[in-house]
């Protein structure tokens, strides 16, 4: 396969560094990824300013932008090159439960499934970073199954690794997503107090089971397929009695 790969932390990142090996040994990859770390960016697109992409060799392009961006100009703009594949990561922590909802390694996934190409965010469950290697081999075992069992264009994977050596992982689970509780109260900054510090995530509220959570906790990589329609089907008819009330 022709794989488009990009993240988060930065195109010197040790996670794409790392992924880009172990995806290059079966298949081309071309590698378009921020310029610096651009974490939680989630979805958001420069609209206020041209980009300008950066080739640092053969293979490689940095542009100081977030991760849709990148994804958005490879497929979209200065490449002439035709992808099966988008890869995002080896994400530097874990995007489990609602982290994916800020995430910029699931977001640069979401943007080519938006273009039409199957896609799988990839990230290591710790703030240790011990076994980026151990993720490597994970993703690459994850990446050739898809080149035999083609994903639907309209799935996004997200593949999340224990941080263990790789003869300690036990398994693969496909996961929900948990959820957490509210976050954490925001901080005033020490030295300027009218300043404030975006608060820590919030707790594991649903660690069950079957979620991402419970596979992480226990030494699974987890696999979450994800769907970008975000209407809640649902409550469309409990919506629409209301609604005729102000017709």
């Amino acid at each position: 396969m022709r794989i488009l790969i990009s993240n988060d932390d930065g195109y010197l990142a040790q996670g794409i560094q790392v992924l880009t090996k172990y995806l290059s040994i079966d298949h081309q990859v071309v590698v378009v990824a921020p310029s610096e770390n651009k974490s939680a960016a989630s979805s958001s697109l420069t609209l206020d300013k041209p980009l300008k992409p950066i080739k640092i060799n053969a293979n490689i392009y940095s542009i100081d932008a977030t991760p849709s961006d990148c994804v958005h100009l490879a497929l979209c703009g200065f490449l002439e090159d035709k992808f099966d594949l988008v890869v995002t990561g080896i994400n530097f922590g874990p995007n489990l439960g609602d982290d994916v909802i800020y995430s910029g390694t699931v977001a640069g996934a979401i943007e080519g499934r938006f273009l039409g190409l199957p896609s799988v965010a990839v990230s290591l469950a710790s703030w240790e970073g011990k076994n980026f290697e151990t993720a490597g081999k994970v993703a690459q075992q994850v990446i050739n199954k898809i080149h035999i069992s083609q994903l639907s264009h309209d799935t996004v994977l997200n593949v999340n690794i224990p941080d263990v050596a790789y003869e300690d992982i036990q398994g693969f689970q496909t996961t929900r997503l948990g959820k957490r509780h509210m976050s954490e109260p925001s901080v005033p900054d020490e030295d300027e107090p009218s300043l404030y510090w975006i608060g820590e995530n919030g707790k594991e509220a649903d660690n069950d089971v079957g979620t991402d959570f419970y596979a992480i906790d226990n030494n699974y990589v987890s696999v979450t397929p994800l769907q970008i329609d975000l209407t809640k089907y649902n409550e469309i008819d409990t919506v629409s009695k209301w609604l005729k009330s102000l017709n």
